[in-house]
C-alpha cells in the first residue's frame, strides 16, 4: 500500500481485520522489502505513475519480489498508464489481477466520510485566488467523492449551491464562487464514466447528493458543541479519537499511560456520543449506580466507604479492588474520568456564560451591548473564548465589523494580531450566504436592523422539547436536508447537475416553487429547540450493543439515502445532524466533507486565508 492508502486501510478497519483474512504482512510501497518469491501479494495503491512504476520494479526480471501481484487502484487508472503495464511483457504474466476497487474516501463513522484535503479551506477560499492549485485540490475531492458511490453502487442526482453570480446578474463571479458548481461537475464527470466502466452501476438515479461549501454557516465550526462527542475533541486537545488515560501503576508506581480509542467499538460511545454532556455525566452516574447494585463485591467494597457519592478517585480504586468486573468498570471508569475532566473544564473556563452569549448571540437574544459588557466584566475569559465570540459576532454583524468598530472590540478583547486575523478571514467565507443577499432579496438581513432582533437563526419554539441548556444551536445543514427531503429546495438556487424530471419525488412539487417565491422576511435561519434524545437505555453500557445490531437492518427498510457534501471542512454537530435526521425522516443521511475540524483546527485554517485581498471597489477600472 502507499501513504493514501494505508489511511484508508486504517480508517476503515483493524490489522487484525486484516490478518484474519489470510494476510501475514502488511507493508508500505515506498520502503525496502524483503523478497518472497513462493508468495502472492495484493497491491492496493493509487494510480499513479510512481506506483506503478514501483509495482513493475517489483514484478519484472529474473528475480521479482512476489510470486503473483494482484493490483487494486483505489480510483481510475489513465489509458497511458495501463498501456505502460501492457508493454512489459515479462510482468503481465506475473499479474493476477488489475482492477480499480474505487475506494478513495476516509469513512470518519458510520455515516461519514472525509476526502482528506486538509488545505482546501486554504486553496478554495485563500484571499491569493490560485485557480491552478483549487482546481488541482478539487480534482482529487472530485475522484475522491464520485468513488464513495462507486462503492456503494449509488448514482445520485448532484445538486449543489449556484454561484452568487447566477442569481444576480451585478456579481462579479469569483473563483471562490464558483467552488461548489465545478466540484459538483467534477463528480459528475466521474459518474457519467462509471455509468459505462462499472458492472452493475445503476443506470438510473437512485440517491441525492447535495454539494454545499463553508460559506453556508460560518457559526458552526466556532460555536460551543455541547455534546459529549464535541466536547471531548473541543477541550481535550485529543489527537484523533485517541484519548490518553492514565491507570494505577499495577508495581505502584507513578500511573501509567494508556492510549484509548474512542470510536464505534465501545457501545457507550455509542450510545453517548450525542448526548448533552450534562446528560452523558448523568447517566454514567446511573450506569455506575446499578452496577455497583448489581454487583455484590463491587457493593461491599463501596459500602466500606462512607456511602457518599462516586468520586473519580472511588472509582480507579474500586478499578483496582474489582479485577474480575476489570473489563466493563474499565470501560465505564474511562467515560467517568473523560466526563469528569470535561466538567472541570467547562467550570474552570466559566464557558457556561460563554455559552450563553455564543447561543444569545446567534438567536438575537443579545447583541454588541451584551458583548462588550461580556468583555469588560469578564477579563478572565479565556483569549480562545473571546476569539470565538468575536467570530460568531462578526459572522451574524458582519457590517458592523468593517473598519474601527470592529477593530475597537478586537482591542477591548485584547486579541493578538493572529487572532485578529481569523476573526477578519471569516468575510472571504461569507461568499453566497444568505446574509450576503443583495438588499432587494426578500432574505435580506437589512430589514432586520428595524427590528428588536437581529437573529442568524429563527426560533420555532416547541417543535421539540428540550431538557438542556445551550441546546438551542443547530447547524444550518440541518434545514437544508429537511427541505431536500421534502423537494422543497429552491431549484435556482440549488440546481442539479443531471437535472431530474419533476415526477422524481412521486409529484410534481409545487412547494418549490412555492418556497423559493416567499421566504420568510424576518431572518435568514429558523431556530428549534433540539432534545437530546435518549437512544436505548442500558443498565451497565453494555446492551446498547443492540445498538450497533439494530443500525444496518433498519437503513435496509429506509427510503433513499441523502449524501451532504461540504467543501472546506465539517463539524461534529453537523456530523449528530445527520444521525438524528436519519432517525426522523427515515432515509440515511451520509455526510461527506474535505475534513472533520474541531474548533481550535477550523481556526488555525482561517488564519491561513491571510487577508491582503483588495475590495472590488479598489479596482477602478
Amino acid at each position: 500500500m502507499d501513504k493514501v492508502t494505508i489511511k484508508i486501510m486504517s480508517y476503515s478497519c483493524k490489522m487484525a481485520e486484516i490478518t484474519e483474512e489470510g494476510v501475514s504482512l502488511v507493508e508500505d510501497i515506498y520502503r525496502r522489502r524483503q523478497p518472497l518469491p513462493t508468495m502472492d501479494a495484493i497491491y492496493f495503491i493509487q494510480p499513479t505513475k510512481e506506483n506503478v512504476i514501483i509495482l513493475l520494479s517489483d514484478m519484472s526480471g529474473r528475480a521479482p519480489l512476489y510470486k503473483k501481484a494482484f493490483v487494486f487502484f483505489s480510483s481510475p487508472i489513465s489509458k497511458e498508464l495501463v498501456n505502460y503495464i501492457k508493454k512489459d511483457t515479462t510482468v503481465l504474466t506475473r499479474i493476477g489481477a488489475l482492477r480499480e476497487m474505487n475506494l478513495e474516501y476516509f469513512a470518519i463513522d458510520s455515516q461519514g466520510f472525509i476526502t482528506d484535503n486538509e488545505r482546501a479551506l486554504e486553496e478554495l477560499f485563500g484571499d491569493e485566488e490560485s485557480s491552478r492549485k483549487g482546481d488541482a485540490c478539487l480534482n482529487v475531492m472530485a475522484t475522491r467523492v464520485a468513488t464513495v458511490f462507486a462503492s456503494l453502487r449509488e448514482l445520485p442526482f448532484v445538486r449543489y449551491r449556484a454561484a452568487k453570480s447566477s442569481l444576480d446578474a451585478n456579481t462579479m463571479t469569483t473563483f471562490r464562487d464558483l467552488v461548489p458548481t465545478k466540484l459538483a461537475a467534477g463528480v459528475w464527470n466521474c459518474l457519467v464514466k462509471y455509468k459505462s466502466t462499472i458492472p452493475n452501476f445503476p443506470q438510473t438515479e437512485t440517491c441525492e447528493l447535495l454539494i454545499v461549501d463553508r460559506s453556508i454557516d460560518q457559526i458552526a465550526p466556532v460555536i460551543h458543541e455541547w455534546t459529549y462527542d464535541a466536547m471531548c475533541h473541543d477541550l481535550l486537545g485529543m489527537d484523533g479519537n485517541k484519548y490518553v488515560q492514565e491507570v494505577p501503576s499495577k508495581t505502584g508506581g507513578p500511573p501509567e499511560k494508556k492510549e484509548v480509542l474512542l470510536e464505534d467499538h465501545d457501545p457507550i460511545w455509542l450510545e453517548l456520543r450525542h448526548a448533552h454532556i450534562a446528560d452523558a455525566s448523568e447517566r454514567l452516574h446511573e450506569k455506575m449506580t446499578n452496577f455497583l447494585s448489581k454487583n455484590k463485591a463491587a457493593q461491599i467494597h463501596h459500602n466500606s466507604r462512607d456511602g457518599g457519592e462516586l468520586s473519580t478517585r472511588d472509582l480507579q480504586k474500586m478499578v483496582q479492588a474489582l479485577p474480575q468486573y476489570s473489563e466493563q468498570i474499565d470501560k465505564l471508569s474511562l467515560h467517568v474520568e473523560i466526563a469528569g475532566k470535561i466538567n472541570k473544564i467547562i467550570r474552570d473556563l466559566g464557558l457556561k456564560d460563554v455559552g450563553q452569549l455564543e447561543q444569545d448571540l446567534v438567536f438575537g437574544d443579545a447583541g454588541t451591548k451584551e458583548l462588550i459588557n461580556f468583555l469588560r466584566t469578564k477579563q478572565d475569559a479565556t483569549r480562545e473564548s473571546k476569539l470565538r465570540l468575536l467570530m460568531i459576532y462578526a459572522a451574524i454583524y458582519s457590517d458592523k465589523f468593517e473598519g474601527d468598530k470592529g477593530l475597537k472590540l478586537m482591542q477591548l478583547a485584547q486579541l493578538t494580531p493572529e487572532d485578529m486575523n481569523a476573526v477578519n478571514n471569516m468575510r472571504l467565507l461569507e461568499g453566497s450566504s444568505d446574509a450576503k443577499k443583495t438588499s432587494s432579496s426578500p432574505f435580506s438581513l437589512k430589514f432586520d436592523v428595524h427590528k428588536k432582533k437581529h437573529a442568524a437563526r429563527k426560533d420555532r419554539s416547541g417543535e421539540e422539547e428540550t431538557t438542556w441548556q445551550l441546546s438551542r444551536f443547530y447547524p444550518m445543514i440541518e434545514e437544508l436536508i429537511e427541505k431536500l427531503s421534502k423537494g422543497e429546495l429552491a431549484k435556482n438556487e440549488y440546481p442539479c447537475m443531471n437535472d431530474p424530471s419533476p415526477t422524481f419525488h412521486g409529484t410534481s412539487n409545487p412547494a418549490s416553487i412555492r418556497s423559493s417565491q416567499a421566504p420568510p422576511v424576518h431572518s435568514m435561519r429558523q431556530r428549534r429547540t433540539p432534545t437530546w434524545a435518549r437512544p436505548r437505555n442500558s443498565d451497565d453500557g453494555y446492551s446498547s450493543d443492540s445498538i450497533l445490531r439494530h443500525a444496518s437492518s433498519d437503513f435496509k427498510k429506509m427510503g433513499q439515502r441523502i449524501f451532504v457534501f461540504i467543501i472546506g471542512g465539517a463539524t461534529r454537530s453537523e456530523l449528530r445532524v445527520c444521525h438524528k435526521l436519519t432517525t426522523r425522516l427515515k432515509r440515511e443521511i451520509v455526510l461527506g466533507s474535505s475534513s472533520l475540524d474541531d474548533p481550535p483546527q477550523f481556526i488555525t485554517k482561517l488564519k491561513l486565508l491571510t487577508a491582503h485581498e483588495l475590495s472590488l471597489d479598489d479596482l477602478q477600472i
